[in-house]
């Protein structure tokens, strides 16, 4: 089923065509209603429907205002505009918008069901394309050139010397002429695959829809590297790698809807120079792989849920010491006992000489101080200095030591996971603190209050929910609408007066957010307060 979202201030108009028109036979479901463009917007944030159809004529925002929102945020949504004959000729001016067709008022019933077949056939088509394996398999067959992807995975890697990037840029015909690059890394999981999707034909999928649905924006440069799809993307200005996160966690969510897929974005870290990607895309992977704590199905910026974290290293040295740092950082303390059991191991159970055995204890506690300083933790509780470590625990035999390196690493992921929440939990209260501060401004919003923080819109609503239990719109609407309601009772205000001082410049939609917060109007709610 394609899921429809209906839009119209006429109730009765809404309710004729939910139960009239055969929605199912159609291939359709109507996912709810909405009595005004704001409503609508609230809702598409929440379901992201396959098809809006709406009227033009509304209160606080017109038909044709919220399809320009809807084109901006959904562009992958269809939209359908009803409206009545006065009106059909100012909409057939808005061609612009992509509108896929305009039906005249009174609604007729043998003509919707027209559209929705043939609106029906349309998506049908799209999706096939999508999905069809013999257009995967030529879409593969004509991907990057060898030589080009070659260049990005060695650029990667760190192994193209910054005095030879020109010629190489020159002789394969590249250009990076971005202010700043970021490395995205798009992971598709391979244990949540759509009933009958071979992972090989499913990965390719979704490399062609970032492509499609990412590449031109940013001016990326995308190609496959250990079966996974990287994008080198160009920033204007470190100011847009919010929006560049936004941008990847709504199309996590697009392939989610359309294939089912389960995709995560690890963002990496912002740098003004291509000789230095290989440390973006060293972050861009780390991020993806915080999908273990935060999910998957999203865009995950590793500057916005580790902002202390300094530099990332690579956990395929083969001594099991960084695998221990991955699991501090991502894992549970049975990953942890574990990790530390492996390094044992492998590096101090087959020493044939002391010296030997002092020389991986330094190296292990070189390797500690150096993990604790990057993710500013406090050395102090481990020792007073790594002399004095390495004086305490190199005559330590093999099992106290493997006994002392897990309490420590067990200590490390407590500190680091009480971090995270801090952190976190600093963000919403700087939040809340701005809109006490600033909630009788109408432009204020979730756009606003992330570019204050400096977080993408993605991670912050995310986090607020999962803090407060409300959206951010909600809780910035209960506010507004708290502070109204002690005015009206404790001032002689006029309502279109209050409206304004919370930040609502039309005094009929103030109303009717009041009405639906308090069940009653501004007016009514005052009489009845002041009989009481």
């Amino acid at each position: 089923m394609y899921t429809l979202l209906l839009v119209d201030d006429e109730e009765e108009v809404i309710e004729v065509i939910a139960r009239k028109v055969k929605w199912e036979e159609l291939g359709f479901s109507v996912i709810g209603h909405a009595n005004n463009g704001y409503k609508a917007l609230e809702m598409l944030e929440e379901v992201q429907p396959d098809v809006v159809m709406t009227d033009i004529k509304m209160p606080y925002m017109d038909g044709l205002k919220l399809c320009g929102h809807i084109k901006e945020r959904y562009p992958a949504t269809k939209i359908l505009l009803f409206t009545g004959f006065d009106d059909f000729e100012y909409a057939k001016e808005a061609v612009h918008l992509e509108i896929e067709e305009y039906i005249l008022k009174p609604l007729n019933l043998a003509e919707i069901t027209k559209v929705f077949e043939n609106l029906r056939q349309k998506l049908d088509q799209e999706r096939n394309e999508k999905r069809n394996a013999d257009l995967l398999r030529k879409y593969y067959d004509e991907s990057l050139p060898l030589l080009q992807a070659n260049f990005y995975s060695t650029l990667i890697e760190g192994r193209i010397p910054e005095e030879e990037l020109y010629r190489y840029m020159t002789d394969y015909q590249i250009r990076f002429d971005g202010a700043l690059y970021c490395c995205i890394v798009v992971h598709t999981s391979a244990s949540q695959v759509p009933a009958g999707m071979d992972i090989r034909l499913l990965t390719i999928s979704v490399d062609r829809q970032a492509g499609e649905e990412l590449q031109k924006r940013w001016r990326a440069k995308r190609f496959t590297y250990l079966g996974e799809t990287v994008m080198i993307t160009q920033l204007k200005s470190e100011d847009e790698i919010s929006e560049l996160t936004d941008e990847c966690d709504r199309f996590c969510k697009y392939i989610d809807h359309v294939m089912g897929a389960k995709v995560t974005v690890g963002i990496g870290q912002v740098c003004d120079h291509v000789s230095e990607l290989a440390k973006s895309y060293q972050t861009a992977k780390e991020a993806a792989s915080y999908r273990v704590l935060y999910g998957s199905n999203k865009a995950i910026n590793l500057h916005e849920i580790v902002p202390q974290r300094k530099i990332v290293m690579d956990t395929n040295d083969g001594s099991g010491l960084l695998n221990i740092f991955k699991m501090i950082c991502l894992g549970n303390e049975s990953d942890i006992e574990k990790a530390v059991g492996n390094y044992m191991k492998q590096k101090f159970m087959s020493f044939d000489s002391l010296e030997k055995y002092h020389i991986a204890v330094m190296e292990l506690i070189s390797e500690l101080y150096h993990f604790m300083t990057n993710n500013e933790l406090d050395i102090a509780k481990i020792s007073g200095g790594t002399s004095a470590l390495y004086n305490e625990i190199s005559n330590f035999e093999p099992n106290v030591l493997e006994k002392w390196l897990l309490k420590t690493a067990l200590m490390l992921h407590s500190d680091m996971a009480d971090a995270r929440y801090h952190s976190k939990k600093s963000l919403i209260d700087q939040a809340k603190e701005y809109v006490q501060q600033n909630y009788q401004k109408e432009e204020l919003g979730l756009d606003d209050i992330c570019r204050q923080l400096g977080v993408s819109n993605s991670y912050f609503s995310s986090m607020f929910k999962k803090e407060t239990g409300k959206s951010f719109v909600g809780y910035l609407t209960d506010y507004r609408m708290e502070k109204a309601a002690r005015m009206l009772v404790e001032t002689g205000e006029k309502s279109y007066m209050i409206a304004k001082s919370v930040g609502y410049s039309d005094p009929n939609y103030f109303s009717y957010v009041f009405k639906r917060s308090y069940g009653v109007s501004p007016s009514k709610y005052r009489t009845e307060y002041a009989e009481n």
